[in-house]
Parts: structure tokens; C-alpha cells; sequence
């Protein structure tokens, strides 16, 4: 036990034995895979930027941190030109500075690379490290505008982190590193991407007439009689191409990823874990499944995810994009995980700023935990008094004193000291899992199904409806080995698939498994081909219907429908008109010329069931089918008798206790009856017994832990 931080080594059978096996085992630690850090409390704490800061105040926040009871900070990762001032020329003042003050105060600090922000020097010297997209030639001034792919970049990133972690590797302050930040491929398309891309072609196809038959490139004459005449991708209109490129992008991101962590294994203390910061498709807040980079493949690197989760707050707040985060950032390597970024006041623009109510900073830091993550940390510390983030407000705003949000940070802190140890490590068993795919996102960009909507729309709208319902979810993805652990697969349009796969998730049915498929799902192969036979391709038999055709009105009515009012009872966008033959037809479209079609299906498929809707549903008519499906699949529980703004998490604790979280998402006290076993508030010490009535307060919630 270092630093609060548990580190597992587990033991090989020989060579490594005894003694001189671990002796040896230890020296080649840099180059083993290191087990996940098990805390011991959860960390709480923020960004610190002492490079950003008005004038000399590292002692003050110090105090200040230490008062509000803070136990971690992340420092490092956006200030290279600090780092590096000239070519070669480092300064690691700054960062000793920190790190020694936050030790000597028992605060822990993570330590992020900095090389998603490159100096303005790096990029008068080598112009080509600015990215060549397929949009133009990238300018100076923002970050994350070079070419992940650049060999000047390359060797550039890889002194500074090497000059940077053997520096700090010795700090016993430093329990952690965070490589690059919110990492994607920036649409690169430079020569060297090219070039990369037409090898990874090579290998993959390994001739020319392949490529042109798995892409149909004979489409406007697109096909390719030798590799050296491969145009670049700034031109192509082929969808099988584009999207097999935007899959060569995202490796890009693994790739890089696992290269940067890899130099920082070879100084990280064993004590000491490595994480990224990733995030979520951008609108305004996080919202859906990230499209630049494949999160399953890319978190294999690391010992512990790590991820930024912004939403909205107010009267808006609703935990969705908490829960959604936190349940894929857990699903990444099943497994606890950390928030490295979330707000601690407003973000965006100075003109749409939101500022939480009194105790829903409080209210959102508990419903991180719930989802199992083991650190919140916020950005940043202090409001930034200059260029671009100066209204992305941090713990203390701009006069740099304590506020009100201080002060809860304060109360929040104080309360982890006391009841941490039941809180950390939360580990989660759901029977319900979202498959997505990142191919099936990318090819719906190509051939859009609606005018509004994309991938991610429906991906919310599914999870959203469940969310609400009480229901809590994983998510796996086609390479997953681990679907079959699942009573029931919520699957978001999957257009782009395997025939594998396919075939796998007809056979998980047949075993009795339980899937609802939406819309344009196995339409087309992996390489973005669509299927020559009546859809849904293979997925017919067990969906039991067929279809040919489809319209995108923009709305219709439908008949038929779990008894909803006709004011919501309707679909939009891509309505297919599906042919039932052995399923069971749960709505019809109430049309004069497609009455005759139906919208949602059902199918007994071996032991298993099919449901699928195939069209865009109305709220009203998404909650009562993911009622049936979640009845039909034997989870409807005790949770789904509370709804939103109740909230419901559960989890076993290092304890092998298990605790209940209940949130009060609304501005109205709320009553529910509490169900499980006698148990403990955790927060107050009071006893709760089963059958009790319990209030939760406006933004309020309780953590129980069972006595059991």
C-alpha cells in the first residue's frame, strides 16, 4: 500500500518463484501488462494550471486545498511550451514547484504528458507537424491541431515525455500519469497518412482486385490497377473506402496511445498507474458514443480508464450524461474507472452559462461514484483569467477566493473522509448491455437516415428511456467477448456488420438470449456493401420478417400500440415497411397506402427473443416497447417501480457490502419505499428499514449500505 494505492502483482507459475522470481519479475515490470490500482478512498480534487496563474499563489491554494479537504490534483498536461521553452532546452521548475508543495500537504497528483498542445517553436521548425486534414492545412494557435503521425512529432513527444516522467517518476507525490489528453485523430489525411493508409490496404487486401471487389471502386471509375496510382482520400466519394479510412484513423488513436504509454511504463514506478483522458461526442456537453476513436481498443494500454463528463445543470440536470459516461468509461475494461474532468461551475461560452443550484455539485459527485468511478476531479481549480476557456469556470471564480462551490466541494470531501472506504471500488453486475459499433456509426454519417438525427440520437434515446426507467446498463462493442454474459442487447442501428457477428447474435437468441434491434440494422457487410438479399440479411429468421422498401416521412401514425393516446403515438425518419412471417406484429403503420406494413415486431427464435422497431419511435412509444422487452427478458425488478426524478444505483463495495444510491433529480421532495435489506445511511449513520419511507430532499439523495 503506497500512497493510498493498493497494487496487485499477481504471480506466474516458474520462472518467477520465490524470491529471486520476484526480484525479477519486478525488473521487468515496465515491460507487463500492471493490474488496475485499487484505491482505498476516492479521489477528489481538480486540475492545477500554477503556469495560467496571475500572479504567486501555489502556498495560498495549497491552504486552500487542504481546507476543503481536496486529496488529488492534475497538473502537466497542457503546458509543453512552459515545459520545453526552446528546442531541447527543459524547464521542469514549474512542475517540481507543485508537486513538492502538494506533497508536503498530502495531496496526491497525477501527471498529465503534454503533448496534445505542441509550442509555437515545434511548428515554425516543422510546419508539416500541423496537420494536413481532409479539410486543408491546419494553422497555430488551438491545440490538438498536429499530425498524431508526423515522425517530427513523433520525436518530439517522445523526448518531452521521457525528459518529463523520468524527472518525476521518484515523487512519492506522484501516484499516476495521464498520456496526451482527449486524444483523436483530428481528421488527419497527410502524405504520411496516406501513405500509412495505402500499406494498411496492402496488408489487409493484399491486391488491388480485392479492394476494388470489397469497395465496388468500379463505381464511377474508381477502381485502382495498382496500388501506386491510390488517390488521396480528400477526393473519395466511396462510402466503403471513407469509412474503412475513418476505421484506419481511430487505430491511428490506439495505436499512438498505446506508444506514448508504453515509454511511460518504462519509468513508472509499480506503484504508480497510467490513464487517458477520453471523452464523448461533442454537443455542447457529452452526449454519445465518441466517432474518432474506438474506446475498446484504444483503453487496453491502460491499467484504469479515464474520462471528462460535462452536462448540462440547472434546471436541465438530470444525471444522464453522468450515468452515460460513467457506464461507458466503466465498460471500457469492466472496471472501476476515473472522471479526470467534469465542472465545477459553468462551462461553454460567457453567454450560456449555467451555474448549479445549491447541492447539485453535491448530488453530481455522488452519481459518479454510483457508476463506479474512483476519482472526481474538476476543471479546473481556479477560473482561467485569459484567452480561450476564461468563462469555463472552475472551483473559484476569477477573484480566487472561497465561494459557494467551494464550500461544497468542502462539505463533499469531508463527507468522502468519513464514509470513503464503503464508497470506492463499487463493483456493478448488469444484465443489460448496449452493443455499439463504431463502423455502424461512421457508414450512417455517409447515408444519413434522417435529416435531424444521426447514430447517437438513437443511442440516447434508447438509453435515455432506460435510464429513466430505472434500468442500468453496460456497453460492449462487436469484438467483445463478453456479449453472451448479457440477458438482453439494446442494439442501436448496426448497419455496418460482420456476417459473423451476425451469426453470433442469432445464435446468443437461439441460446436465449433476448435483443432489441433498431432500424437499418444488418443492412450492409463490414465493408460498408449492402447485402444483396431482402433485408435484414441474416438477421431474417430470427427477426421472422422481411422488408424491401422505405420512406422517410415525417411522421406517421401507428395502430395497435400498447394503448398509447394517438397525439404520441407515431414514428419518423426511415420507417421501414416490414413483412411479418413468423413474428408477431406489435404495431402497424395507420396509414391509407402503408397500413399493410408493420413497424414493430416480435420473434420467439430458439429460447430467445427478437424485438425490432424500424423506425424512429416517439417517447411515448419507446417507453412502452423497452417495457415489454425488459418484462420479456425477466428484468423487470423492484427498481422499475421508482422512476425518474428518482434515481436508482447499486453496487457491491470492497466490503462485499451492497449499497444503494438514491437521487433526487428535481427541484420537489421526493418519497419512495425503500425494498431491500435493513441498512445503513451512510452519510447521517441512521438505521433504514425494509418497508421504510424515505424523503429525499430538493437535489438530494441517500447512500445506503446493507447489513447485511
Amino acid at each position: 500500500m503506497i500512497n493510498g494505492i493498493k497494487i496487485i502483482i499477481k504471480h506466474t507459475s516458474s520462472p518467477f518463484r520465490g524470491r529471486r522470481g520476484l526480484f525479477f519479475l519486478l525488473l521487468l515490470l515496465p515491460f507487463f501488462s500492471f493490474s488496475q490500482p485499487k484505491f482505498t478512498t476516492p479521489l477528489y480534487g481538480a486540475a492545477y494550471y500554477y503556469e495560467y496563474m496571475p500572479y504567486e499563489r501555489l502556498d495560498k491554494d495549497v491552504q486552500m486545498m487542504k481546507e476543503c479537504s481536496i486529496n488529488v490534483v492534475r497538473i502537466g498536461e497542457s503546458t509543453w511550451a512552459v515545459l520545453e521553452p526552446h528546442d531541447g532546452q527543459f524547464d521542469f521548475t514549474d512542475i517540481d514547484k507543485v508537486i513538492d508543495a502538494m506533497g508536503k500537504a498530502g495531496i496526491k497528483v497525477i501527471v498529465g504528458t503534454p503533448t496534445y498542445a505542441i509550442p509555437a517553436w515545434m511548428a515554425k521548425a516543422h510546419p508539416d507537424i500541423l496537420a494536413t486534414t481532409l479539410y486543408g492545412k491546419n494553422q497555430y494557435g488551438g491545440r490538438q491541431n498536429m499530425d498524431i503521425a508526423n515522425k517530427w512529432f513523433r520525436f518530439y513527444a517522445e523526448r518531452v515525455v521521457r525528459k518529463l516522467i523520468a524527472h518525476v517518476k521518484d515523487n512519492p507525490a506522484v501516484i499516476g500519469y495521464q498520456a496526451d489528453n482527449e486524444t483523436k485523430h483530428y481528421n488527419v489525411a497527410s502524405d504520411t497518412v496516406q501513405a500509412m493508409f495505402v500499406q494498411y490496404l496492402k496488408n489487409k487486401f493484399k491486391t488491388v482486385e480485392n479492394i476494388n471487389n470489397a469497395f465496388g471502386l468500379n463505381y464511377w471509375s474508381n477502381s485502382i490497377t495498382s496500388w501506386e496510382d491510390f488517390p488521396p482520400m480528400s477526393g473519395n466519394i466511396n462510402a466503403s473506402l471513407g469509412a474503412e479510412f475513418s476505421k484506419f484513423q481511430r487505430k491511428l488513436v490506439t495505436d499512438y496511445l498505446a506508444w506514448q504509454a508504453s515509454i511511460i511504463n518504462e519509468y513508472r514506478r509499480p506503484d504508480q498507474f497510467v490513464t487517458q483522458n477520453f471523452d464523448l461526442e461533442w454537443r455542447g456537453y457529452s452526449f454519445g458514443i465518441q466517432p474518432d476513436v474506438d474506446h475498446f481498443a484504444a483503453a487496453k494500454a491502460f491499467d484504469i480508464a479515464g474520462i471528462d463528463i460535462y452536462h448540462p445543470t440547472e434546471d436541465e440536470l438530470t444525471g444522464i450524461e453522468i450515468s452515460f459516461g460513467g457506464d461507458v468509461a466503466r465498460s471500457m475494461k469492466r472496471n472501476n474507472y476515473l472522471v479526470m474532468e467534469t465542472q465545477a461551475q459553468s462551462i461553454n461560452n460567457s453567454f450560456s452559462q449555467q451555474l448549479p443550484y445549491p447541492g447539485q455539485l453535491r448530488l453530481q459527485a455522488y452519481s459518479h461514484l454510483a457508476s463506479g468511478a474512483n476519482m472526481v476531479s474538476y476543471w479546473p481549480w481556479h477560473s482561467i483569467h485569459n484567452s480561450y476557456e476564461t468563462y469555463w469556470k472552475g472551483i473559484l471564480s476569477h477573484d480566487m477566493e472561497p465561494n459557494p462551490t467551494y464550500y461544497e466541494v468542502q462539505k463533499i470531501a469531508n463527507e468522502w473522509k468519513q464514509a470513503g472506504g464503503h464508497l470506492v471500488n463499487l463493483k456493478k453486475k448488469n444484465k443489460v448491455a448496449f452493443l455499439v459499433s463504431n463502423e455502424s456509426l461512421t457508414a450512417l454519417n455517409w447515408f444519413p437516415f434522417s435529416r435531424q438525427l444521426n447514430y447517437n440520437d438513437i443511442v440516447r434515446q434508447l438509453y435515455d428511456a432506460l435510464y429513466n426507467m430505472n434500468v442500468s446498463c453496460d456497453f460492449v462493442n462487436t469484438s467483445s467477448d463478453n456479449i453472451e454474459d448479457y440477458s438482453l442487447l439494446i442494439v442501436p442501428p448496426l448497419y455496418a456488420v460482420a456476417d459473423s457477428v451476425l451469426m453470433r447474435l442469432n445464435e446468443y437468441v437461439k441460446r436465449g438470449g433476448h435483443i432489441l434491434y433498431a432500424f437499418k440494422s444488418g443492412v450492409s457487410n463490414e465493408n460498408n456493401q449492402v447485402r444483396s438479399s431482402r433485408m435484414p440479411g441474416l438477421l431474417r429468421e430470427a427477426c421472422g420478417f422481411y422488408y424491401q422498401q422505405f420512406t422517410n416521412a415525417e411522421k406517421l401514425q401507428l395502430k395497435d400500440t400498447f394503448n398509447i393516446p394517438a397525439g404520441e403515438n407515431y414514428v419518423t425518419d426511415c420507417e421501414e415497411f416490414l413483412v411479418p412471417e413468423t413474428a408477431k406484429v406489435l404495431a402497424w403503420y395507420d396509414h391509407e397506402y402503408w397500413n399493410k406494413y408493420a413497424a414493430i415486431t416480435e420473434n420467439n427464435f430458439g429460447k430467445g427473443v427478437v424485438t425490432y422497431f424500424g423506425a424512429v419511435l416517439s417517447k411515448a412509444v419507446m417507453r412502452q416497447l423497452l417495457i415489454r422487452v425488459i418484462k420479456g427478458a425477466g428484468l423487470w425488478g423492484t427498481d422499475q417501480q421508482i422512476n425518474f426524478p428518482i434515481i436508482v444505483k447499486h453496487g457491491i463495495n470492497q466490503y462485499a457490502k451492497t449499497i444503494h444510491y438514491y437521487f433526487n433529480y428535481s427541484d420537489k421532495p421526493q418519497t419512495f419505499i425503500y425494498p431491500y435489506h435493513p441498512c445503513i445511511n451512510l452519510l447521517t449513520k441512521q438505521t433504514i428499514s425494509t418497508g421504510q419511507r424515505v424523503t429525499l430532499e430538493p437535489w438530494g439523495l441517500v447512500v445506503l449500505e446493507e447489513d447485511e
